[in-house]
């Protein structure tokens, strides 16, 4: 054989030691949201059928869960209500004392400095579960900026460190941009459900927060799977409104857009590593078929490499153990 010329890449896999040393991604546990699903009522702890290990949890009993969390070094959770009551035009999403207000004070009580995100729309709360008003079985968009403005303030005021609004009305970011100023939350940033799809990746959600719409689809406000530039339209209006930060959503199926919204903003990007992704993973895992902990690993050192700054996502306390494993 002739003298051959090539790189020798291998030389830098060759140990653990050098492989660690030389690795361009890594996770953290500051990296992750923890979504928890509040329920009216006392002594709840509820176990997601959907969703193993993922439960709805009670007031009285959210002081537990929140040790676990902040003994785990988990800096912020997103907090999802599941009220008894709704009605048409999703009062509980803005009352003072909604499921998710309270839920608000109660972290803020014990855990002062854990993060709080609320997340702000009206389909937990709607009799009819969509994200807005109704009328002629279609979801107004203006109507509906007033009552998701309501919402922030109320979570606001409650102690919610960021509001998220996940409604992907036309002009949402604008509204509570205004409405929190002019009630002196200059500093509240919002998080933005910037590019969020109509996805089918978003099942299991709809058993914990009891969401599912009685009737037709949001593919009216939702974006379409199929388009990427579109995104970009929608996260550009979203910072000229005022969002602080931008949430891709769903994560897994969408790394090409969690690049593309990285390359073209300025500002954290926020991967929503959503229901579906976690429930296919769990399943998997339960038969036998999968490494649970490298497959997760690998996923969410993915959405990083994509560009993601912070993942909202279910597994977090279970990334959390294995990287405190993995220190000591």
């Amino acid at each position: 054989m002739g003298k051959l010329e090539f790189k020798r890449h291998r030389r830098l896999r060759h140990s653990a030691n050098i492989r660690s040393m030389v690795r361009e991604t890594h996770l953290h546990v500051e990296d992750f949201i923890y979504p928890l699903f509040i329920v009216e009522g006392v002594n709840e702890k509820n176990e997601v059928s959907s969703m193993p290990g993922v439960f709805q949890i009670s007031l009285d009993l959210l002081k537990e869960e929140l040790d676990e969390i902040v003994n785990l070094g988990i800096k912020s959770v997103i907090l999802f209500g599941v009220p008894k009551e709704k009605d048409d035009c999703g009062t509980g999403a803005f009352h003072d004392h909604g499921i998710v207000q309270e839920a608000t004070r109660e972290v803020k009580k014990h855990y002062p400095e854990l993060l709080v995100v609320a997340d702000t729309c009206l389909c937990e709360y709607t009799d009819h579960g969509h994200c807005g008003v109704v009328e002629n079985g279609y979801v107004l968009n203006d109507e509906s900026l007033g009552l998701l403005v309501k919402t922030a303030i109320s979570q606001a005021k409650a102690g919610a460190d960021i509001i998220a609004p996940s409604n992907m009305m036309d002009g949402f970011v604008a509204a509570i941009r205004q409405g929190l100023d002019e009630e002196g939350f200059e500093h509240i940033p919002i998080m933005s459900y910037a590019v969020k799809y109509s996805s089918a990746f978003y099942g299991p959600f709809r058993d914990a927060a009891n969401s599912t719409p009685q009737f037709g689809d949001r593919k009216t406000y939702q974006m379409d799977p199929a388009n990427r530039m579109e995104a970009l339209r929608e996260a550009q209006s979203d910072i000229e409104e005022g969002a602080d930060f931008l949430i891709v959503k769903p994560a897994l199926s969408y790394m090409d857009i969690i690049r593309d919204v990285k390359n073209n903003f300025n500002a954290p990007i926020v991967a929503y590593n959503v229901s579906g992704e976690y429930s296919m993973i769990k399943a998997a895992a339960a038969n036998g078929w999968i490494n649970e902990e490298a497959i997760v690993m690998e996923m969410l050192t993915g959405l990083k490499r994509a560009g993601t700054d912070i993942i909202i996502t279910y597994f977090a306390k279970d990334v959390a153990k294995w990287l405190k494993e993995a220190r000591n």
